[in-house]
């Protein structure tokens, strides 16, 4: 039982920005009297390594290497997981309200809830567009997927509305696995594809598209969304398309419980925090992630990436353990290590740090470095360890296909 005494640390949202900075709190060199109870509070029982989880659509991972258990991650960490959703938070008593009647205090309180995908942004979207952007998202697809597949029609019609990063990412890997039997269209408002990507990717992307045989819509607004047809609209001209399938990739919103805060925000929604990542009328509270709109000690402002995400959750840490300890909190500064992008099976772009590289080098070059970015060592040698055991399995089992086809 914890005492009444003891401080706690709530941080809400397992995602990147939260788990990193739940890992990295425990790190740190807590003094017996200073030692606060840290929990970690989520809806979903595990982890998403959002980069990932493409390959999970392709195929080409399985679901325990990019989601696993929070209780596997923090079993040797004095992180407490607490299953729960977040309903209200009360700031002047300092309490968080969850779904299921609960109720935590709060000595200092970490937001990294991160967003949403908006699908009721036009008539129809909410009813039979599929987002992806979470675990059950993926599997929500997949079983769309398995349905389309086993039926007799001939062509599979997929539309994916955004022609961003999870956009072009997921018409490329839904195109390799469906194959002579997909029909793909990416559909962007903008006049190009990547807008905020570099030139390199946006090109290599672009190939890999037209490789595919996926057309693209630039400069066209989706205007309606029905069971087998999406409304398009370009030049004035409006068009109703038959297709299986909606994909919507675009946008982000915060989750109720931070829309409903009394907390500075920016026109999205987004909480306005200092260079040290602290909510800049309540030095209490902490945010990061696609949740917060702050600028590092340079001055820039920063993208809402997992890579962002990652690096602010060593600063947040160092900050909460800093404010909590009467030592000096540290201004956030963000190092662009670059981008990388799957554009189907064995094939991605990468560029940053003077390198740009694309084809099967990119591959292998994505696979180790998100390796290395996975949240615990445990967890790295055991996705290791699978990855570099699976020719040898996927040999095996051919060898034993064929002797069986010969007795």
């Amino acid at each position: 039982m914890t005492q009444e005494t003891t401080r706690r640390i709530c941080i809400l949202g397992g995602g990147f920005g939260g788990l990193y900075s739940a890992l990295r709190l425990h790190q740190l060199p807590w003094s017996p009297s200073e030692k606060p109870e840290i929990v970690l509070i989520d809806s979903r029982d595990r982890f998403l390594f959002a980069p990932l989880l493409y390959e999970l659509i392709s195929g080409e991972l399985q679901t325990w290497e990019i989601a696993p258990p929070f209780s596997e991650l923090l079993s040797h960490t004095n992180v407490r997981f607490h299953q729960g959703t977040v309903v209200g938070i009360d700031l002047d008593n300092r309490r968080v309200r969850l779904l299921e009647d609960v109720e935590l205090s709060y000595d200092r309180l970490v937001l990294a809830l991160g967003g949403e995908t908006p699908v009721d942004l036009v008539p129809g979207s909410r009813e039979y567009a599929l987002p992806f952007r979470t675990i059950d998202d993926a599997y929500r697809l997949e079983e769309r997927l398995r349905l389309l597949e086993a039926s007799e029609k001939d062509k599979i019609r997929v539309a994916v509305v955004g022609a961003g990063y999870s956009g072009v990412e997921l018409a490329c890997k839904l195109a390799d696995r469906l194959g002579e039997r997909g029909r793909l269209r990416l559909v962007e408002q903008g006049d190009r594809i990547l807008n905020a990507a570099t030139e390199f990717n946006r090109n290599t992307a672009k190939a890999a598209l037209d490789e595919r045989g996926i057309w693209i819509d630039l400069e066209t607004t989706v205007e309606a969304i029905g069971p087998q047809t999406i409304s398009l609209l370009y030049k004035g001209k409006l068009d109703e398309i038959p297709v299986d399938l909606v994909l919507w990739t675009v946008g982000t919103k915060v989750v109720p419980a931070i829309a409903d805060l009394d907390l500075a925000k920016n026109k999205r929604g987004q909480v306005l925090v200092t260079p040290e990542l602290q909510a800049i009328d309540r030095p209490e509270i902490f945010a990061l992630g696609d949740l917060a709109d702050g600028h590092d000690a340079s001055g820039q402002s920063v993208p809402a990436t997992a890579q962002v995400a990652i690096q602010q959750a060593d600063y947040l840490a160092w900050n909460v353990w800093a404010s909590m300890s009467d030592r000096p909190l540290l201004p956030f500064k963000y190092q662009n290590l670059g981008e990388m992008m799957t554009l189907g099976l064995e094939n991605a772009t990468l560029t940053g740090l003077g390198v740009k590289i694309d084809g099967q080098a990119a591959v292998v070059f994505r696979r180790l470095a998100y390796l290395y970015r996975l949240p615990t060592l445990d967890h790295q040698l055991k996705v290791a360890f699978n990855w570099m055991t699976q020719p040898l399995r996927e040999a095996i089992a051919k060898t034993r296909a064929t002797v069986s086809s010969l007795d």
